[in-house]
């Protein structure tokens, strides 16, 4: 009975997986009994090898686990199976990676994940995700994965058990019927949150200030059209590019700061001024900054085709030279800034802080507001589940903010991420022949395995107020990171107090009604109340 009700399960999850759409959900949930040592689970030769590995941080008898890899670029003669990090992760900690299965890109992850979990196909030890929160919830209610409730209390870092206590809204995504079935990957705070990225140099030809308003930013505009300083011509530049496909709150070319202006952040839950959730698309703010929206329009200060854009077209306009504002992040100088300065000779740019309305508001989407970027997933048929423990939280303790001296105190690996070049330990791209950071890490999304939240934003306002790079983590992100980039930090920072976090209005779902309503999926688009109508 238990077989067939995975098989049926795995089916569903097959169709979720292929439509993309969130279907029925589970009435049992096929949970995992204690930590799951294994197979039999709790053998106290097991739980003793475990505690001892942590303890000590490396296997004494090496083990080998399975994971999925990431396709890499492979230089010094490495490959997937022996490379730069498969040897570190053996040398160091006793443990044998051997990833089983090593998707080009997300969707073709998606698809082995379908596959694998309908066929009954090996499931590896340890499956990071970091996409879609309607896959992660029907992953976790497929049954083939642990809770982590026990792993985490006994083996997770005093790090990540600090950053959990501080916000334990972390876990909502992974939280199924009260139980933790995911580990978090920690991320740092604020590394996304929008500033306007300004033409510096037109700003300066036109003898232009930072914009305190938005009817201040209207006369910029106005300017950056009709008195352009490159000579474009009104019908050939549009000052503020714009990324309209698919969401209002992206990454890039993003337009929330507008909706704030007027007391909003469109497509998030948001608390009001009396305490309640409001749809950020629904209150009345957001239609005076579709208003607003619809006149810069009209007026040639957004790109007609801005709403067939996403964020990375979106940049190509302002790279191009044809769009005095980019909405970004702070790191938008390591990409796509220096596309502008390669296309446009003499030009400059610089971060500017988000404008207020005409009633004083002022907000932005509060991005990487947990300080998590993806997770990772232990199958139930892990012998060694405790080892993504001892694996990260080496990386954490060790390499996310290395001591002087350290092994990681220029980078990861010498001859890749940093070497010695005239007589000088450097980790600057530019300088490193055949330079490489692109490690298979098990928790390295983006090729960063292990990040401290706060430490990075910490350390640029640092910089950017003329403090003095002391650590090996300073100095490395003094070198890799540009001033620009210092100082947008800084802007980011000062206007902390306007960021707006989206409010989870439940975990995952309990119980499924026979209309299909899964009550308390935080998935659904139906209002709380109607949703508490239906759920009774």
């Amino acid at each position: 009975m238990q077989r067939k009700f995975r098989k049926g399960w795995r089916l569903a999850l097959a169709a979720v997986l292929s439509f993309s759409l969130l279907a029925g959900c589970s009435s049992g949930g096929g949970e995992a009994e204690g930590t799951g040592q294994g197979e039999g689970g709790g053998h106290a030769e097991a739980a003793a090898i475990a505690d001892e590995a942590v303890k000590n941080g490396k296997y004494s008898t090496p083990i080998e686990i399975t994971s999925v890899g990431r396709q890499r670029k492979y230089t010094k003669g490495d490959t997937k199976d022996n490379n730069v990090h498969s040897r570190w992760a053996e040398e160091k900690l006793g443990i044998k990676i051997k990833n089983i299965w090593e998707p080009a890109n997300v969707d073709q992850y998606k698809q082995k994940l379908q596959l694998a979990l309908s066929s009954g196909e090996e499931i590896p030890d340890f499956v990071p995700y970091y996409d879609d929160p309607v896959v992660i919830g029907q992953l976790i209610e497929s049954g083939e994965f642990m809770a982590i409730d026990e792993l985490f209390d006994k083996y997770a870092s005093p790090i990540l058990k600090e950053h959990s206590e501080k916000h334990p809204e972390m876990w909502y995504p992974f939280m199924y019927e009260g139980k933790k079935y995911a580990l978090p990957v920690l991320e740092y705070l604020d590394n996304d949150n929008t500033v306007l990225w300004f033409r510096e140099d037109w700003m300066e030809k036109l003898g232009l200030s930072e914009p305190k308003t938005i009817a201040d930013l209207e006369v910029i505009m106005e300017k950056f059209k009709y008195e352009n300083p490159d000579g474009l011509k009104p019908e050939e530049v549009f000052p503020l590019t714009a990324a309209m496909r698919s969401t209002l709150n992206g990454w890039m070319g993003s337009l929330e700061w507008v909706f704030g202006a007027y007391g909003t952040i469109p497509e998030q839950w948001n608390m009001d001024e009396n305490g309640r959730l409001v749809y950020g698309s629904i209150h009345p703010g957001a239609k005076q900054a579709l208003e607003k929206l619809r006149e810069w329009m009209a007026k040639g200060y957004i790109h007609p085709d801005a709403a067939l854009w996403d964020e990375g077209k979106s940049s190509e306009l302002w790279t191009a030279g044809k769009a005095g504002i980019l909405p970004g992040a702070q790191w938008v100088p390591d990409w796509p800034a220096p596309d502008l300065t390669k296309n446009v000779k003499g030009s400059k740019y610089k971060a500017y802080p988000i404008p207020s309305g005409p009633d004083g508001h002022i907000g932005t989407k509060w991005r990487s507001s947990t300080g998590t970027n993806g997770s990772i997933l232990i199958s139930r048929h892990a012998k060694h589940p405790e080892a993504i423990f001892v694996y990260y939280n080496h990386l954490l303790e060790h390499y996310a903010n290395p001591k002087e001296g350290s092994e990681y105190e220029y980078g990861f690996a010498k001859g890749y991420d940093w070497d010695i070049i005239d007589g000088k330990p450097t980790s600057d791209a530019s300088k490193i022949p055949d330079y490489n950071n692109e490690f298979m890490f098990i928790t390295g999304f983006n090729n960063n395995p292990a990040r401290i939240p706060d430490l990075y934003m910490k350390t640029l306002v640092k910089l950017a107020e003329g403090g003095k790079p002391e650590t090996p983590y300073e100095r490395q992100l003094a070198e890799q990171r540009k001033p620009e980039n210092w100082y947008a930090a800084k802007v980011v920072m000062d206007q902390k107090d306007i960021r707006r976090k989206t409010i989870s209005t439940a975990l995952r779902p309990k119980r499924c009604r026979a209309n299909g309503i899964c009550c308390g999926s935080p998935n659904s688009k139906r209002s709380i109340k109607s949703s508490m109508a239906n759920c009774r």
